[in-house]
């Protein structure tokens, strides 16, 4: 009877929803309410109750036996006894299993009109979630990769180890003691925190005009220096570097070059601990100097970038820690007397120094493993990581998880590799030679997370639930990869860099009188620095760097020129036509394009001889705007947007590459995250210039897909205007631009490619 019971028990307990096993493991009742997260409706159950359970009134309830339980407490008892090894494997099964109802989807709906063999395989591609800037909230219940964890508010956070990774309690070990480089007065870690600002600076930097000097280095090429305080100070790289006057920290002198050693084969010396960019890169890292630089590609140099910031990262925080567990020992020896108190200000008002934003899980689980083999080299002693296991199940990937018959271009692949969840955040503490990950934030030393995940615990004006104060004392800031929060949600990142260096609304246990005098003067921003790193020069991550980067210590912009622009990798024969439209001003910029598109281009691609025609928008707002006056003005078109599931994508194509449809709205954003090739294209119009230069090479190589014998009349017209300058130069190189954006008039260009 007992197996029996307890298999129709577990049966039971199969057929529940996620939620339903939490409400009923936390109330012990099932919830009233089913909450069906899958199209399916599932099959009711019933269960065998015992007799004295059926009376509803209150006599059968106080005459009732004790023993006698509910089948609802049993299963309740069966969950709890369920591992937690197989409460997370459920929970990833459920989260594979989520469909968001919340997406915009206009043909939804019917069944899948297979194009090409590779739709059979998207059901299982991961780049799914898509947050886009239309939705400020960051809503994050879409499909999700499989095999990640989402972050939620009651996400695990490591509790044991507190008292091991405190500052406030630990004190710098005589073996490891040895901070003769923070006693060095050479130390650009300590002149840096240790520079006192005057009021009349402060107040000086709202009025000062920003003092500008360009230099060219051998290997970044282009840097202009800027700064709004007095002085503006400039450098050239020298030829040889050595590790010693770097002032690295232990053990980063011994870890740094096997770390870094993958790097270092073929023509490099192997005496040399950097690669060419690796060194005009730290030099500058090292300066404490803002930096931008736009030139970091995932398919080449990603990698070696992200070496050498996370090299300055953990020198960084050892730096820091050692400084205030160096005070502690000195506190506790009692050398000094009670009015050299500002001798100890080491610190700021929270305990997080170093901001980490990436983009993936990935990247995340990359920057973890580079500090780990930073802090451990090639030592026979381990370091202590604490959660390690349970880091790499959540933030790793399985590589059968992705289909092996998808052909997709390299810097596709490099981009999306591995765990592309892109809602995450976790603390990092690192105390010595020992890391803490799942650390709470008041109790980090890094906070690694993407702009999605710190979305969600910023909150907005009005929530309950908002925290911001463990952004208040951050003294590196580093945005990798921003050019794909473009593709993301932008909002998030102007959402983070408006709440950067705020003062607290709490004190969280600090003790204000280890607390930095520029801290506590809310002068945080001045002594930020912020590394921006993307792969291409863009006027929003222009604006961020030149609104949000203050240091002190100035700012490093690496500004190249594209001298051949990616209109050479077009392999087809095409004529390109470049339309100018005019605009009084940035402001104005949409409207002007929408009303020189509507009055000026359609009208010539009405005509049924102007079928197949492919019109490509970058920005998911226009795209909205187009789809609506298309379907006022009852024209034959169809659409495929980030947000079109895959049965309305397969429709399209097909529907386009039969000619049912004469036009197709096609977002820039869609092809960046699926990167499908359109069949039947004909006649392309670019809206506007494409974020990423590569994308207009790409779309215009889609018409040799279906050749038939119509290259003659193939078309491509291009919208721009005099604020395209950067996206036109990147298109067709800056001497061609640079004539274009001249003529006042509107120019038609006719380009045509090389094959």
């Amino acid at each position: 009877m007992g197996k029996r019971g307890s298999r129709s028990q577990s049966q039971l307990l199969n057929t529940l929803t996620k939620k339903q096993k939490k409400h009923l493991r936390d109330f012990g009742e099932e919830h009233p309410f089913y909450d069906r997260v899958s199209r399916k409706e599932a099959k009711p159950q019933i269960c065998q109750l015992s007799e004295s359970s059926d009376s509803s009134d209150s006599e059968s309830e106080s005459e009732s036996e004790p023993e006698q339980v509910s089948g609802y407490h049993k299963l309740l008892a069966t969950l709890k006894n369920v591992s937690e090894e197989e409460e997370e494997d459920e929970e990833e099964e459920e989260e594979d299993s989520i469909v968001d109802d919340a997406e915009i989807n206009d043909e939804g709906g019917g069944s899948d009109v297979s194009v090409e063999e590779e739709m059979a395989a998207e059901a299982t591609e991961s780049p799914e979630n898509v947050p886009l800037s239309a939705d400020p909230e960051g809503k994050e219940d879409g499909e999700r990769p499989p095999g990640t964890s989402q972050a939620s508010p009651g996400e695990f956070t490591d509790a044991k180890h507190e008292s091991l990774f405190s500052l406030e309690t630990n004190f710098l070990e005589e073996e490891s003691g040895d901070n003769s480089s923070l006693k060095a007065s050479q130390d650009p870690f300590l002149q840096h925190v240790n520079k006192e600002l005057k009021e009349k600076e402060i107040q000086a930097v709202a009025t000062n005009p920003k003092t500008t000097h360009e230099l060219k280095w051998p290997i970044l090429g282009q840097l202009v220096f800027s700064s709004k305080f007095q002085k503006l100070e400039t450098f050239k790289p020298p030829k040889d570097i050595d590790l010693k006057s770097l002032h690295l920290q232990k053990p980063l002198e011994s870890t740094w070059t096997k770390t870094n050693s993958p790097f270092l084969s073929g023509p490099q010396k192997p005496s040399s601990p950097f690669t060419p960019l690796q060194k005009e890169l730290f030099l500058i890292m090292n300066s404490y100097r803002d930096l931008f630089y736009p030139e970091n590609t995932a398919l080449k140099n990603g990698e070696e970038i992200r070496h050498v910031y996370c090299l300055h990262v953990i020198n960084h925080v050892l730096k820091a820690n050692a400084q205030v567990l160096g005070n502690n020992s000195r506190r506790r020896s009692q050398k000094f007397g009670v009015g050299d108190d500002d001798d100890f200000r080491d610190q700021g008002l929270t305990r997080p120094k170093v901001l980490i934003v990436v983009p993936f899980r990935e990247a995340a689980l990359r920057v973890v493993q580079l500090f780990i083999s930073l802090l451990e080299g090639d030592s026979k002693k381990k370091i202590i990581v604490s959660n390690k296991k349970r880091f790499q199940g959540e933030y790793g990937s399985d590589p059968e998880e992705r289909p092996p018959n998808l052909k997709r271009p390299e810097d596709y692949e490099a981009v999306f590799v591995g765990n592309i969840d892109d809602h995450f955040r976790i603390g990092v503490a690192i105390l010595q030679r020992s890391i803490r990950l799942y650390a709470p934030f008041y109790s980090s030393d890094i906070l690694i997370a993407s702009p999605l995940g710190l979305r969600t615990i910023i909150g907005g004006e009005g929530e309950k639930k908002r925290d911001f104060d463990f952004l208040s004392s951050i003294e590196l800031l580093i945005i990798d990869q921003a050019d794909i929060y473009l593709m993301q949600n932008w909002e998030h990142v102007l959402h983070l860099m408006n709440h950067m260096n705020l003062l607290p609304l709490d004190s969280h246990g600090v003790d204000f009188s280890r607390v930095r005098m520029w801290s506590l003067n809310n002068w945080s921003k001045y002594y930020r620095q912020t590394l921006l790193f993307g792969a291409l020069q863009d006027a929003q991550i222009n604006s961020v760097f030149n609104k949000y980067c203050v240091n002190m210590q100035g700012q490093v912009a690496v500004r190249n020129v594209p001298m051949t622009g990616s209109i050479s990798h077009v392999l087809v024969q095409l004529p390109h036509v470049f339309q100018r439209m005019e605009a009084e001003n940035l402001a104005s910029v949409i409207d002007a394009r929408f009303n020189f598109f509507v009055n000026k281009i359609l009208p010539q691609y009405r005509d049924a001889v102007m079928s197949h025609t492919l019109i490509y928008i970058p920005s998911y707002f226009d795209f909205v705007r187009l789809r609506n006056y298309f379907k006022k003005e009852e024209l034959n078109f169809t659409h495929i947007c980030e947000y079109t599931q895959k049965s309305g994508v397969s429709r399209a194509r097909h529907f386009f590459l039969q000619g049912e449809k004469q036009f197709l709205l096609f977002t820039e954003r869609f092809h960046f995250y699926k990167r499908y090739t359109i069949k039947g294209i004909r006649n392309l119009i670019f809206y506007e210039l494409p974020t990423y230069p590569h994308f207009y090479s790409e779309i215009c190589n889609m018409l040799r897909a279906t050749n038939r014998g119509e290259e003659a009349t193939w078309t491509c017209t291009v919208l721009y205007s005099k604020y395209d300058a950067q996206r036109l130069a990147a298109v067709v190189g800056v001497e061609r631009a640079a004539q274009m954006l001249q003529s006042k008039k509107n120019v038609h260009l006719f380009i045509t490619g090389e094959k």
